[in-house]
């Protein structure tokens, strides 16, 4: 069988992978819708316990905006790629830009770079009407066109300024390291990742949103007293302006070891009692008391030792570059590429990841339950934040076990309380 024939067969087999993905989300959508609808008149009493009947109207208004919103999108995303795989863009692009410095490590990296930027692009309306319509519509934007359009300028500069040496890096690493260069680019680059962990929270947030230390009085008193009791000492606790870009709430911690930080989103702060966030607090405490963090380290090593492994056996299979145009032996494209395409190959097991994910929810439940004494803080703090937030509280359960990282509030809630029931 010729390599022209197999070819062929590779690319009609992406775009196979493509649709398949596609065929599945708008399923899993419609599933959603339907579950939704079926409870838009009546909240079931577990939900009515949580939400008053205008706010549940809301969320279920919500959800099916967002829901129609998210079709539209993950049909045009998919067209757009089977769209630019279709053209032969991407290998005359590559040929050009190669021609700028031949044998050169820098124009492969400049070619990755500027296909990603180019396939921005057209999702940036949707990111707009996301923003300014449907977002602002629920009374979520709280962002400005400047600040979008600045937003999106920083992001870019950041992309060249830290992408590129990394891509360039990458690279490299076939001429100076050889066979096994794969392994040693998985070195390379959760080494790098290790890096930003640190790095992230004093060189990168702070160019998007102001961080500041959480003021002295009770709040902060309470939240430093939850750490030393739980053996959680974290350098700092700050506020980040988050409102000035939306009406969500968040919390989290950055780093690790002494480059902890507590972060709080200045929403949370204003719509949740002090004891509430002490609650929220304790459960991300859990979350680093149980070990999840080094956990889901290991599992994002294993998986991206693995993605090396299959980007080096593709580069070796003259038959995958050729099914897309590229002349054998190119890093570069077999990068790209597998940028791509490994999407629709690894969503596939997304339940999986987030059947871990959920049972580390439950966990961090338990540890703030455990550390709080008793349920009831934490139930009142996820209450709140479900009802500002307009969440989606009756999901299908295909829907919620496919997707979702966390467990559905009713769930979180029907574990706390039996855990109060035992002790």
């Amino acid at each position: 069988m010729g390599d022209a024939l197999i070819g062929g067969m590779i690319f009609t087999l992406a775009v196979i992978l493509i649709v398949a993905r596609l065929v599945a989300e708008l399923v899993l959508a419609q599933l959603n819708v339907r579950e939704v609808q079926r409870h838009a008149q009546k909240a079931p009493d577990a939900v009515a316990a949580i939400m008053d009947e205008e706010t549940y109207r809301k969320s279920v208004a919500y959800t099916l905006a967002k829901i129609r919103f998210n079709r539209l999108s993950l049909v045009f995303d998919a067209g757009v790629l089977i769209m630019v795989l279709a053209s032969g863009i991407l290998p005359v692009m590559f040929a050009h830009i190669g021609n700028w410095a031949p044998g050169a490590n820098w124009d492969d990296a400049l070619f990755i770079m500027f296909v990603g930027v180019l396939l921005s692009i057209p999702g940036l309306p949707f990111d707009w009407w996301s923003q300014f319509r449907l977002e602002a519509r629920f009374g979520f934007n709280k962002s400005t066109p400047g600040l979008w359009v600045s937003d999106k300028i920083k992001g870019l500069i950041l992309s060249f300024v830290i992408g590129f040496p990394l891509l360039w890096g990458l690279l490299s690493l076939v001429g100076w390291m050889g066979t096994y260069w794969w392994i040693w680019a998985f070195v390379f680059l959760f080494s790098f990742q290790l890096l930003m962990m640190v790095l992230y929270p004093k060189l990168i947030m702070p160019l998007f949103n102001k961080l500041t230390p959480l003021p002295e009085g009770d709040l902060r008193e309470r939240l430093m007293t939850l750490g030393d009791r739980t053996g959680f000492q974290a350098r700092t606790i700050e506020v980040m302006d988050g409102s000035k870009r939306s009406g969500h709430s968040n919390a989290f911690f950055t780093g690790f070891g002494r480059f902890r930080r507590i972060v709080l989103f200045d929403t949370l702060v204003e719509q949740l009692e002090a004891v509430e966030l002490e609650a929220v607090l304790a459960h991300e405490v859990g979350h680093y008391k149980r070990g999840h963090i080094p956990k889901m380290l290991a599992m994002a090593a294993v998986s991206q030792l693995a993605a090396f492994g299959v980007i080096a056996w593709l580069l070796s299979a003259h038959w995958f570059l050729a099914g897309f145009g590229f002349p054998p032996g190119e890093l570069a494209p077999a990068l790209l590429l597998f940028g791509l395409l490994s999407g629709a190959v690894t969503f596939w097991f997304t339940p999986l990841s987030n059947l871990m994910s959920r049972k580390h929810e439950y966990e961090a439940d338990e540890f703030a339950r455990a550390a709080m004494g008793r349920s009831a803080p934490l139930v009142a703090a996820l209450r709140k934040l479900a009802s500002k937030n307009l969440s989606n509280l009756t999901p299908h359960p295909w829907f919620s076990g496919f997707y979702y990282s966390h467990p559905t509030l009713v769930e979180r809630e029907r574990a706390m309380v039996a855990n109060d029931a035992t002790g």
